[in-house]
């Protein structure tokens, strides 16, 4: 759940508002793209909402759980069991293997079988032949199959993305979404993305857009609504927990 968050910044010239009251519902299994120019607070966002930046005020519940009352050590430990990340950089390991840095969160988590589970994530985007080489031995598109090997191994509740195909070219880019969307459909999970792509948004089943720290939802062709307002009631923005009706 992201409700009425807030984020303010101080900097030599004074605060300046990141965020400005978002709220965003996301039921379980749905897929949703956040849209918008850069710099509105897209990448904030999807951060509050992995627990990787703390807001100024409002409240960040994830699977039925209160964010802001964790530490950062019970952070790290709900993001290990809920959630995967995909980051626009791929932000690989450089000194570990393809398998080394899909097994990382299963190794984290103390799993017996981390290798064989990260093996497995590796064949399901195709790179088993690849598993142990290392990320200056693979391409971009590779790379990119490992970090989703890498968010899925684990089968969270939650993906978040952050420009998954930002730094890719056109068709290895359509690659890695086909990808993407086939794992996210085999393990039924809650998908969060932001992108610039309009084709690749509109892969999802709901855009929200953002600009200047205001999330609008764009349900309607041709007409935007302001997040917070009456026709936008603050809610939640990931799986929820039973007896929820599948809202957080």
């Amino acid at each position: 759940m992201l409700s009425d968050i807030h984020l303010n910044l101080v900097g030599g010239s004074g605060q300046v508002n990141i965020l400005r009251g978002v709220n965003l519902s996301v039921d379980a299994g749905e897929t949703v793209a956040i849209v918008g120019p850069s710099g509105s607070g897209k990448t904030t966002t999807l951060m509050i909402m992995a627990g990787l930046e703390r807001p100024s005020s409002g409240t960040v519940q994830v699977a039925g759980q209160n964010l802001n009352d964790m530490d950062e050590d019970a952070l790290a430990r709900f993001r290990r069991a809920h959630l995967g990340i995909v980051f626009q950089s791929f932000h690989l390991v450089p000194t570990m293997t393809a398998l080394e840095n899909a097994a990382l969160p299963l190794e984290f988590s103390h799993a017996r079988d981390a290798r064989d589970r990260a093996m497995a994530a590796l064949g399901a985007v195709g790179l088993e032949a690849r598993a142990l080489h290392y990320p200056a031995e693979l391409s971009g598109g590779e790379q990119q199959r490992v970090a989703l090997a890498r968010a899925f191994a684990s089968a969270p509740k939650v993906i978040l993305a952050d420009e998954p195909t930002g730094n890719l070219d056109t068709e290895t880019g359509r690659r890695v979404v086909e990808h993407l969307f086939r794992l996210r459909e085999e393990h039924d999970t809650t998908l969060v993305l932001i992108t610039h792509d309009r084709e690749l948004a509109a892969e999802c089943g709901r855009q929200v857009r953002m600009e200047d720290g205001r999330l609008y939802e764009a349900a309607t062709p041709g007409t935007a609504v302001a997040s917070g307002t009456p026709d936008t009631p603050a809610a939640s923005v990931m799986p929820g927990t039973p007896g929820d009706s599948g809202r957080a």
